[in-house]
């Protein structure tokens, strides 16, 4: 392990105002999205719709990375050019997601746990020759009566600590996933307490893993309420209930803090990552930025919906998404940019 170019790359996946695109849908999660929108479920329709994001112009703009699915990463362009190369020459850092998914917790009714943990170690060091330069891997805490228990809580963040310092022993910067779903009607204050304690355990197991604080990304969700809450607090309370959870929860050594979307609207996500921005950027030891996986590709894929014509403007419709969340992350995003942007080569080639 290099413990300087982990902490190099970690650096370089949040600065310049850019953040990580979430392009790791696995294959069953693509397909479901794809038949949505009237798109064959085939090998060849994932290749172009993915070639069609990592080649959108002027994403490296935006994005410093993106993460890929392990299909994915195998992939070449229609001229044979790999995927890996394609990225690494908008100077874009490629990663990986390395989990196999949640599963069901034995004792634990409700619950789940992400495995993937055997032949980690063997499977990291063939990313890292492949190109890759960082990893993830995603806990799931579902709110809920009388759940997460301790057990649930402490199992997840045992394995993202154990992924962690895997990650970092092959060379890789780990992407730590702990995501309290916004599925429920918990208040945005108990999703706060839960957000919390999670952070705390998994930052207690990074510690016991001797995993370096300074070559990891944290991926957490906002502090929001349940979508069936009835109280829906606005953008400058979600602000500021997730930078306060966040800094009793969040060591300091950490270079970036990089949000989930969770399923918020674009819209939303970009606004509550801007009020964050505008209110406390300038008092925060991490950077606040963005890993975003449909709150940038979904306007994309509706436009594309499988058909080689629609390539610009799905292109150009993820370069808006892109952009919005770099001015989101400089404290610049504004309702405006949504209203007056058109799909066009010209609008796209004037924003900066």
């Amino acid at each position: 392990m290099n413990n300087q170019e982990l902490k190099n790359t970690a650096q370089r996946m949040v600065a310049h105002d850019k953040g990580l695109l979430a392009m790791d849908e696995s294959n069953p999660t693509c397909d479901k999205r794809f038949a949505k929108q009237g798109i064959p479920q085939t090998v060849e329709a994932r290749r172009a719709y993915r070639e069609l994001l990592i080649t959108t112009p002027r994403l490296g703009e935006c994005i410093s990375g993106v993460i890929l699915y392990d299909e994915t990463i195998r992939q070449r362009g229609k001229d044979g050019t790999p995927f890996v190369e394609t990225i690494q020459r908008a100077g874009i850092v490629p990663g990986i997601k390395v989990d196999t998914g949640a599963k069901a917790l034995a004792g634990h009714p409700g619950e789940k746990v992400t495995e993937g943990l055997d032949g980690l170690r063997e499977r990291l060091n063939e990313y890292f020759q492949m190109g890759a330069r960082f990893a993830k891997w995603r806990a799931v805490i579902t709110p809920g009566t009388g759940i997460p228990s301790r057990g649930c809580i402490e199992a997840n963040a045992g394995a993202l600590a154990r992924y962690a310092a895997l990650c970092q022993e092959a060379g890789l910067v780990p992407v730590v996933e702990p995501e309290v779903l916004m599925e429920g009607d918990h208040t945005l204050q108990r999703c706060s307490e839960l957000t919390e304690e999670v952070l705390r355990a998994v930052f207690a197991h990074l510690y016991t893993q001797r995993v370096e604080l300074d070559g990891m990304i944290l991926k957490p969700n906002m502090v929001l309420p349940g979508l069936s809450c009835p109280q829906q607090e606005g953008v400058d309370e979600v602000a500021d209930a997730t930078v306060q959870c966040l800094s009793r929860a969040v060591p300091a050594a950490v270079p970036g803090v990089a949000f989930l979307s969770g399923g918020q609207s674009c819209e939303l996500a970009s606004a509550r990552l801007n009020a964050m921005n505008v209110r406390f950027k300038s008092k925060l030891p991490w950077a606040v930025a963005f890993s975003f996986a449909r709150a940038i590709q979904q306007p994309a894929l509706e436009i594309w919906k499988g058909h080689e014509e629609n390539v610009t403007a799905a292109q150009q419709a993820l370069y808006h998404r892109a952009r919005c969340n770099r001015a989101a992350r400089r404290g610049e995003y504004q309702p405006a940019m949504e209203r007056s942007w058109k799909w066009d080569a010209v609008s796209a080639g004037k924003a900066a």
